[in-house]
This record gives C-alpha cells, structure tokens and sequence, in this order.
C-alpha cells in the first residue's frame, strides 16, 4: 500500500523595509517640517519674553510714581554731593561725580518688593563703600530683560586705566534713565537743570509739572543690553569708565565713556560728542550711551505716565530725539511713532 506524504514547501519570509532612498524621503521631511516650527517655537519664545520685559517696566513705572508721590519729584539718575566732603570724597575733576552715588533703580526698590534690601543699604555713604558690598551685589530679576543674557557675572568697576575701584562687584541691570539729548557725563557743574533736556539725570529733581512736553510724549526709561555694554543699577563710582563689549569693539564710535553711562544714556546729537549723531533704537554703531535691546525690530520703553510701548528701531531720527526730550515743545502725532 502506497503511503502519500504531504510535502510542504515553505518559501523563506521576505522581510520589507525601508529602502535608501525612502529614508532618506523621509529625513528630508522630517528636516523640512523642524525648520518650519522651530522659528515659529523661537517666535512664540521672544514673545512672552518681550511682554515680561514690558512687564518689567510697567512695574518700574509704577514704582516711579510711586516715589513721585512720597518725595514730590521723580527719582534723580543718581546722587552726587555738591562739592563732595569727607565721606562722598572729592569731585571727579572731569564729571564733577562724587558719593554718594545712588542711583535711580537703587531709590525704587521699596515699589518693587526689595523694601529689606533698601533698608540694608546706608544711602547717606557712598555705593562703593566694603559695608555696602552684599546689597549692591544682589541680583534683581525684574530690573533685567529676559531677552538680554541674564547668566552675565557682576560688573567690574574699573578707571580708565583698567585698575579696579572698588572692591565691589554691581549686580546688572538691562534698563536705563534717559537724559535728553545732550551727554552731560563730562560736565562737571553742580547743577544740569539747564543743560539737560531730558526728566532723569545726575542730581535732578523733575516733578510732573517740569514735563511740558507731556508724560505720556516723553520717555522716561529704555532697554541698554549687556551685549553693548555693562549696567548696573546701584549706582555710580566717580573715575569709573564704562566700555563696550568684544562685540561692539571695532565698531564702536565711543568705546569708552565716563561712570554716567552705567546708569544713563542720551539721543545726541550733542556738541561735546564726536561726532554728534543720533543714537536711534538698535544702533548698530553702538554707543555706550544709547538705547539698545535684543527685541527683534526695536526696544520697549517707559514713558512718564507709565505706559509702556514699543518703538521700532526705525523710528524717525528726529522724532525720537523729540520723543526723549521733556520741554521741547514739540509736536508729535500719535501715527508718528
């Protein structure tokens, strides 16, 4: 009897995959799809970071009022005795700079919170003294814009030959006072009421009645980031000289300034600068002096009713030498700016 076997032939699995050129198709759409969202992910980042520096200043504002209403003027950019004495030293020969130094930020720290920091502070004596170390050395988040670069060290206070001043290290800041349009850091008369043209410079006590222009037509505070040149918000030490960063060297048209600018900058065109331009929003020149912010297309600022806006880097040059002006007497629309 024939026996039948059933012989199975098995055909040996293929396994599929992806071929070369498939996955090198699908890569290059991977590649595509990551470049379109990481500038909208990037976009959607500098955005909250430009509303918490408008935050920022917004809350500056009010604590600017704030003291307007406890001392009858607004904040001077920072405080020199008239003629200097014992314990502020001796005027500065060039700046007429001597203690106690303090400047504007240092005045608003009981309206923005820091009430335990200011009461650590001996404001009678100099900025720069030992005993005032671990105050001016403390960072404070909301004086420092989020788009700037926030991991900087502390500030170097050095003369014009490099050698350090002070034993202290200033803590940042990435917001500054605005004089006008005229440098008024080498003029070392006691009183610039009359030269300035802006709300907020040495010694200055400008009330809301002294902006005739209007507070909301005047610019009381801008952006200066750490990428152009250091800012502190402590105050100023006489003899210190402000210098740009490796960034902004070889095309600086001022490298160098006087201790003013750790606090203050102006529009120009000013006589006593050279040349005597004007500083606009985002200067490429970069100044020590000007306003400047790492916002795409402008910078925020405060103004003197303590609305905050932003104004495009390409600003009309003369509008905003106007803008930063408190008794010009200008005409401004509101399409202007």
């Amino acid at each position: 009897m024939l026996q039948h076997r059933l012989v199975v032939i098995r055909k040996p699995l293929i396994q599929k995959g992806f071929t070369l050129i498939e996955l090198l198709v699908v890569i290059s759409i991977i590649a595509v799809l990551i470049s379109l969202l990481l500038p909208a992910v990037q976009s959607a980042r500098e955005a909250g970071r430009r509303l918490q520096c408008m935050n920022n200043l917004k809350q500056i504002g009010l604590a600017m009022h704030q003291y307007h209403d406890l001392n009858g003027c607004f904040p001077a950019s920072y405080l020199t005795k008239t003629g200097g004495d014992t314990y502020q030293g001796v005027p500065n020969a060039i700046t007429g700079d001597a203690g106690p130094g303090w400047a504007w930020l240092s005045r608003l720290l009981p309206g923005v919170e820091q009430s335990p920091l200011f009461d650590s502070i001996n404001h009678s004596l100099p900025c720069w003294l030992p005993d005032q170390r671990t105050a001016v050395e403390t960072t404070i988040s909301i004086f420092l814009c989020p788009s700037s670069d926030t991991t900087l060290g502390r500030v170097s206070i050095a003369g014009s030959n490099g050698t350090e001043l002070t034993i202290n290290r200033f803590a940042r800041a990435h917001y500054v006072a605005n004089a006008g349009q005229f440098n008024v850091w080498d003029v070392p008369i006691a009183d610039l009421t009359n030269l300035a043209n802006g709300p907020l410079f040495r010694n200055s006590r400008t009330t809301i009645a002294n902006v005739t222009d209007g507070l909301s037509q005047t610019v009381f505070v801008g952006e200066h980031s750490a990428s152009l040149s250091p800012k502190v918000w402590a105050g100023v030490v006489p003899g210190a000289q402000v210098r740009v960063t490796d960034r902004f060297l070889g095309r600086s048209e001022s490298p160098f300034d006087y201790a003013a600018a750790f606090v203050n900058v102006h529009t120009g065109p000013s006589a006593n600068e050279h040349p005597p331009v004007i500083h606009s929003p985002n200067a490429p020149v970069g100044h020590t002096d000007q306003m400047f912010a790492e916002h795409p297309g402008g910078l925020n600022l405060l103004m003197g009713d303590g609305s905050v806006r932003f104004i495009s880097e390409r600003i009309n040059p003369w509008v905003w030498v106007a803008l930063n002006t408190n008794h010009g007497s200008e005409v401004l629309s509101a399409d202007s700016y």
